[in-house]
C-alpha cells in the first residue's frame, strides 16, 4: 500500500473508533457513564495517550533524522563525483573512457531513483550500475602512471570510486522501509482506543464532532509524514536530485 492509502486507512480507523464510542454512549446503561467511571477511564486513556504521543514524537524525529541523513549522502555523492572527475581530468586524456562510464553511472542513478516507475524498474532489473562502477575501477587499475603526480591521482581516484560504490549500496539499503508494520498496527490500535473514549464522552453536538474529525485527520497526517520521510526517494517528500544533476553538468564541461 502507498503512504497515502495507509494514512487514509488510519484516519478511517480512528474515526470508526470515535463512532464506536458514540454508539456505546447510547448502548451502555447510564450507570456506566457516571463521573467516577469517567474519571477512571480518563486516567487510563491519558496513559495510553501519553504513550501514543511519545511514540509519534519519536517516529517523527527518527524519520526526519533518517531523511536528512539520506539527503546528506546525496550531497556527499555529488561532491565525490566532481572530485573523481577532476582527478581523472588532471591525470590525462587516457581517462576519457573512464569519465564517460562515470557520466553514464550518474545518469543511471538519477534515472533509477528519480525517473518514472518504468525507468526505475528497467534500471533496477538491468543491474547496470554495479557493472559500470566495476568498469570504472577496471579502467583505473589499467592506468600506467609515469610520474608521482599520476600515481597520486590514480590512488585518489580509486579511493573515491570505492566511496561511491559504498554510497551506492547505502542508497539501496536505506531505500527500504524502516518502520515495522506490527509497530504501526499497535500505534493505530492505541489511537482507536483514544478516539473511542473521545466519542464515548463527547457532548452530542456538531462542534465536538468536528474537533474529533480534525484530530483524526491530524493524526493521519502525522502518520503520512512519517511514512513519506521513511521513503526519501519516492512520494511527495522526495530528496532533491540537484546535487547529482549539478555533478553531471560539471562532468559534461
Amino acid at each position: 500500500m502507498s503512504e497515502l492509502s495507509i494514512s487514509l486507512v488510519v484516519c478511517a480507523c480512528v474515526v470508526c473508533g470515535a463512532l464506536l464510542g458514540m454508539y456505546l454512549r447510547h448502548a451502555l446503561p447510564p450507570d456506566y457513564l457516571k463521573d467516577d467511571t469517567r474519571q477512571i477511564v480518563n486516567v487510563a486513556i491519558g496513559l495510553i495517550a501519553t504513550l501514543a504521543a511519545l511514540v509519534l514524537g519519536l517516529m517523527v524525529a527518527s524519520a526526519k533524522s533518517s531523511f536528512d541523513a539520506r539527503a546528506d549522502e546525496i550531497r556527499e555523492s555529488g561532491a565525490r563525483i566532481i572530485m573523481l572527475d577532476r582527478s581523472l581530468r588532471q591525470y590525462g586524456p587516457e581517462t576519457a573512457e573512464a569519465r564517460q562510464l562515470l557520466r553514464q553511472l550518474i545518469q543511471g542513478r538519477i534515472q533509477r531513483k528519480w525517473g518514472t516507475p518504468n525507468d526505475q524498474l528497467q534500471e533496477g532489473a538491468a543491474g547496470s550500475q554495479t557493472a559500470e562502477i566495476e568498469a570504472v575501477r577496471q579502467h583505473l587499475f589499467a592506468l600506467a602512471p609515469t610520474n608521482d603526480a599520476q600515481k597520486w591521482l590514480q590512488a585518489r581516484a580509486l579511493s573515491i570510486a570505492a566511496d561511491l560504490e559504498q554510497s551506492r549500496w547505502l542508497l539501496i539499503e536505506h531505500g527500504r522501509s524502516t518502520i515495522p508494520r506490527p509497530f504501526l498496527i499497535v500505534l493505530v490500535f492505541w489511537l482507536v482506543v483514544i478516539f473511542a473514549d473521545l466519542g464515548l464522552f463527547a457532548p452530542p453536538n456538531s462542534a465536538a464532532y468536528t474537533i474529533i474529525f480534525v484530530c483524526a485527520l491530524s493524526v493521519a497526517t502525522a502518520i503520512f509524514l512519517i511514512l513519506e520521510m521513511d521513503q526519501p526517494y519516492e512520494g511527495i517528500l522526495k530528496i532533491s536530485d540537484e546535487p547529482l544533476v549539478s555533478a553531471l553538468s560539471e562532468i559534461g564541461r
